[in-house]
């Protein structure tokens, strides 16, 4: 598990022993897994829709990052 960033109290991991599509794992007050490419939310668990959408941002704006890492570990 790497955590790649932190933002908005929230954590953005990638597990480095995970599964297509690449992904990201985001917990705060609840938690998400949004794909990185289409940027679509894939779970959703108790995380405010508001948190949700603020996650999305993040991961848009820092997306060849999350995929760096993504690749990094998963070729």
């Amino acid at each position: 598990m790497v955590t790649v960033l932190r933002e908005y109290g929230m954590r953005f991991v990638i597990y480095t022993a995970d599964h297509e599509p690449p992904h990201v794992h985001v917990y705060g007050d609840g938690e998400a897994r949004i794909d990185i490419a289409g940027l679509k939310v894939l779970t959703q668990g108790g995380m405010a829709d508001r948190d949700v959408r603020r996650a999305v941002d993040v991961i848009e704006a820092n997306r060849e990052l999350f995929l760096n890492v993504w690749r990094k570990y998963h070729g």
